[in-house]
């Protein structure tokens, strides 16, 4: 089977340096605080989904963006392959019902999104 895509035809932006990457955290940690805030104040929910490939960092960038969170307002979920009982449901299923309740942040560690890639969806 032929290719039809080369790693080294890929081009990757340079390295972000220390400090550019400080300011984009600071800024990004602000509009989660924000979102927290706004959810909780308003009875609204939110959900963060990130995505990525396996050792990307996505456990490690939660971790920092949630540090100045207050705790009692988000969740992480994070999504694995499904169980026996989640492959009997709708395929949606398992994602629905870890959505917290309102005034919640929820934060898929993986989602719908990318699980549709590996999984197959009947």
């Amino acid at each position: 089977m032929k290719s039809l895509f080369k790693l080294s035809d890929v081009s990757f932006p340079p390295p972000m340096e220390k400090s550019e990457y400080k300011s984009k955290m600071d800024k990004l940690q602000e509009k989660a605080r924000l979102i927290s805030h706004f959810a909780h104040h308003n009875n609204r929910g939110a959900v963060l989904v990130f995505e990525g490939w396996d050792a990307a960092g996505k456990g490690g960038a939660i971790r920092r963006l949630t540090s100045f969170l207050d705790p009692r307002l988000y969740s992480v979920i994070s999504i694995a392959a499904p169980s026996s009982e989640e492959k009997k449901k709708n395929y949606l299923w398992r994602f629905w019902t870890k959505i917290r309740r309102a005034g919640h942040i929820t934060i898929f560690d993986r989602s719908w999104y990318g699980r549709v890639l590996v999984e197959r969806v009947e």
